[in-house]
């Protein structure tokens, strides 16, 4: 014959007995859920956190350009004849599978710095290509957007 312990401890081990497939599925449809609504968020997160880097690299080129005027008297070439292109930095080499950091419209007195899009940053239709000139005037290609909610 059992004791009064054993027969308390089985009754209760026999009334657990887990989850139901009906609250798994409940659980797992919850968490679906959940995922829809932040995915898109993260995804947007990470779109405006490259074109914030894409702006400070731009900035960069920039203070490069500003250095070489310094030097040179101008923005197009060096003492030597030598055209100006911008050099190889960390910023853009990190940022190279999303942006192209390059330099147009350059002249004696005048540059344009363009951070363009590309890859799975050509989805940022919000801004898209982000350019600075000598005057350090900002700008976006999408004039539908201000300046300041791109830079």
């Amino acid at each position: 014959m059992l004791s009064t312990y054993s027969q308390r401890h089985r009754t209760a081990r026999s009334a657990v007995r887990g989850f139901t497939l009906i609250e798994l599925m409940i659980v797992v449809g919850i968490i679906a859920v959940l995922a829809a609504i932040a995915y898109p968020s993260y995804q947007n997160h990470v779109l405006k956190s490259r074109r914030a880097a894409a702006a400070a690299c731009s900035l960069e080129a920039a203070q490069f350009m500003e250095r070489f005027y310094t030097t040179n008297l101008k923005y197009d070439k060096d003492a030597g004849g030598n055209g100006v292109a911008l050099p190889a930095s960390t910023c853009a080499n990190d940022l190279a599978a999303f942006y192209t950091i390059s330099l147009s419209a350059v002249a004696a007195n005048t540059y344009t710095i363009q951070a363009a899009p590309k890859g799975a940053q050509a989805r940022d239709t919000k801004c898209a290509t982000l350019s600075l000139n000598e005057k350090g005037e900002k700008k976006t290609s999408n004039t539908g957007t201000s300046v300041s909610e791109c830079w």
